[in-house]
C-alpha cells in the first residue's frame, strides 16, 4: 500500500510532531509513505531517516497564490508517487488537493482533524479522521455522513531520556515540581495556572512553549510574586527528559480538542492534572488516570496540586493508571495497527 501524508504545518505543535511519528510508524509496518510539507530541515531530516519520501512545498504565501507552485508539486508528486491514499492534515493541506473529478490519478482522499475546523474545507474528502470521539460527533452533527468518519486517536512520542537535571534550572530536587507545555496562547490557560502557584509557596513551575503571551505571563508572575519559583523555558524538543524531572504534569487549558501533553504524560507514568476541556475530561477517568478540575478556576488547580505534592502514593497511583491507559488505547503499536486496518478497509474497493 502507497499513502501520500501532507501537512502545511507551522514550525513547532503537537500536531506536526504527531505527523512526522504516525507518517514514519506507517513505514514501519511497510506502508511506502510520502511526506509533503512546508520546508522544515529537522521534519525532513526525522521522516528521511524512517524510510519516508519527502517533498517541500510552500502551501501558501504571495508566490504561491501567483504562480500556484504547491498545487502543481502535490500533483506532480502524486502522480509520480501514484498513492492508494493520500491523507490531508487540517486545513490548509486539504484546500490545496483536487476535488474528485481533477485528481491526477485515482485514489481515496481522507482528511484527519485534530480540531473543530469548519467542515466546508473538507467537502472534497472521501473520508474524515477525528482524533477524539467528540471531534467525530461534531463531523457527524454537522452533516456528515457516519459512515464515513473514523476515530483514530494519537500516540505519543516513546523514547526515553534521562531527567533533566533540576541544578540546571535553578530548582531544589526536595522541592515538588509541575510541568506545563503548551503554546502561550490564551485558550492554554497558563494564566489560571499561575494565580494557582500563588497558593503553594514550596512549589515550582517548569513552563515550556513559546507564544504570544509570554511577556503577559511574565509580568503576571512578577505581580504575583511568583517569578523565583517560575522557569519560562522557551519551546523544548526535550519533552521526555522535562516529564521525568517532574512531579506531575499540568494542563489547565481553557480550549483542548485532545490533549496531546496528557497522551505524552501517561506514557511516562506521570500523573497528570488537567482542566474539563473538551480533550483532556474525555481522556481522563477524574481520580483514576488523574485529577480534573473545572477551567478557569485556579483554587480548585491549587488544591489537586496541593494534594499531589502532598501524597505522593496518590500521584504513584495515578500515573501507573494513566500508563496502564496509554497501553491500552494510544500506544504506538495500537494505534498504527488502527491506522492500517482502517487504509486496507477504505481501500479494498479502490477502483
Amino acid at each position: 500500500m502507497r499513502v501520500l501524508q501532507a501537512m502545511a504545518g507551522a514550525p513547532q505543535g503537537g500536531a506536526e510532531a504527531f505527523f512526522v511519528r504516525l507518517t514514519a510508524g506507517l513505514a514501519d509496518v511497510g506502508i511506502h509513505s510520502h511526506a509533503v510539507l512546508r520546508p522544515h530541515p529537522q521534519r525532513s531530516d526525522d521522516l528521511l531517516a524512517a524510510g519516508v519520501g519527502v517533498t517541500e512545498l510552500p502551501f501558501g504565501g504571495v508566490a504561491d497564490r501567483l504562480f500556484g507552485e504547491t498545487r502543481r508539486g502535490l500533483n506532480r508528486t502524486i502522480r509520480s508517487f501514484k498513492p492508494d491514499v493520500v491523507l490531508s492534515w487540517m486545513n490548509r493541506a486539504t484546500r490545496f488537493l483536487p476535488p474528485a473529478k481533477a485528481r491526477p490519478l485515482p485514489y481515496v482522499h481522507v482528511a484527519r482533524l485534530g480540531g473543530y475546523y469548519d467542515l466546508k474545507y473538507y467537502k472534497r474528502c472521501d473520508w474524515l479522521i477525528g482524533n477524539t470521539k467528540d471531534i467525530v460527533d461534531y463531523i457527524v452533527d454537522g452533516g456528515w455522513p457516519a459512515g464515513r468518519v473514523r476515530y483514530l486517536p494519537n500516540f505519543a512520542d516513546e523514547t526515553t531520556a534521562p531527567a533533566v537535571s533540576r541544578a540546571s534550572l535553578t530548582t531544589p530536587n526536595d522541592a515538588p515540581l509541575f510541568l506545563a507545555l503548551g503554546r502561550l496562547h490564551a485558550n492554554k490557560g497558563f494564566d489560571v495556572l499561575l494565580d494557582a502557584m500563588v497558593r503553594l509557596p514550596r512549589a515550582y513551575l517548569w513552563l515550556g512553549g513559546d507564544g504570544p503571551l509570554r511577556g503577559d505571563l511574565e509580568a503576571q508572575a512578577a505581580r504575583l510574586g511568583i517569578g523565583a519559583r517560575l522557569r519560562f523555558l522557551g519551546w523544548r524538543d526535550d519533552g521526555p527528559a522535562l516529564m521525568a524531572a517532574a512531579d506531575a504534569l499540568v494542563c489547565p487549558s481553557r480550549h483542548e480538542p485532545l490533549g496531546n501533553v496528557v497522551i505524552e504524560a501517561w506514557a511516562r507514568g506521570l500523573p497528570v492534572i488537567a482542566a474539563r476541556a473538551q480533550g483532556p475530561s474525555a481522556l481522563i477517568d477524574d481520580g483514576v488516570t488523574g485529577l480534573l478540575v473545572p477551567t478557569e478556576d485556579s483554587v480548585a488547580l491549587a488544591a489537586a496540586m496541593t494534594r499531589l505534592a502532598a501524597d505522593r502514593s496518590i500521584a504513584a497511583t495515578l500515573g501507573a493508571s494513566g500508563r496502564s491507559a496509554y497501553r491500552e488505547q494510544f500506544s504506538k503499536a495500537a494505534v498504527v495497527g488502527r491506522y492500517v486496518d482502517f487504509l486496507r478497509e477504505i481501500t479494498a474497493n479502490k477502483t
